[in-house]
């Protein structure tokens, strides 16, 4: 099963390559990795997606959180939270339908043209990865020369959002 975990570290030299290694030596794949500054200084925020079983992932996360400059790890795939990823798909259109086909998926999807020319288009699409792929697959048939992702970035949800979406704020 895929989890996302979320690690606050400590901003210093050699923090990166010390967390993957920890994944590295257990054995755990790393599917994606984001990386990114906090309203902190000196404290970054890794949001790591990886697969394993409930006893792997709580064990992982229990390693991350002994180390001497991991402020917190969690896996965030038991919270109630919200996940998305971005990507850039840069598609060659050959004909004036092509271009309809590719504006419209962008549509369908709440993607987004970035730049445009005659030979084609940049879309931005964000969302879940599920969202992100099945809108890569549907423009490759029509020409995507190449694909540029973010990998997840997560976030707790506030604790009254869940009530006020239920009763419809």
């Amino acid at each position: 099963m895929k989890h996302t975990i979320s690690v606050l570290v400590e901003d210093r030299f050699g923090e990166l390559p010390r967390i993957i290694g920890l994944f590295s030596a257990r054995g755990q794949v790393i599917e994606s990795l984001t990386v990114s500054p906090t309203l902190e200084a000196k404290i970054s925020s890794l949001t790591i997606v990886t697969s394993g079983d409930e006893p792997t992932i709580e064990k992982m996360v229990k390693v991350l959180n002994k180390q001497v400059r991991v402020l917190s790890a969690f896996d965030v795939t038991k919270l109630d939270h919200i996940e998305r990823e971005m990507a850039f798909i840069k598609v060659k259109v050959n004909s004036e339908t092509e271009r309809q086909k590719v504006l419209n998926l962008a549509s369908v999807f709440n993607a987004k043209v970035v730049d445009a020319s005659e030979e084609g288009f940049i879309i931005e699409a964000t969302g879940d990865c599920n969202t992100v792929r099945g809108l890569i697959t549907a423009l490759k048939p029509l020409g995507v020369q190449e694909v540029v992702r973010t990998g997840a970035v997560a976030i707790q949800r506030l604790p009254e959002a869940a009530e006020k979406m239920v009763s419809g704020f």
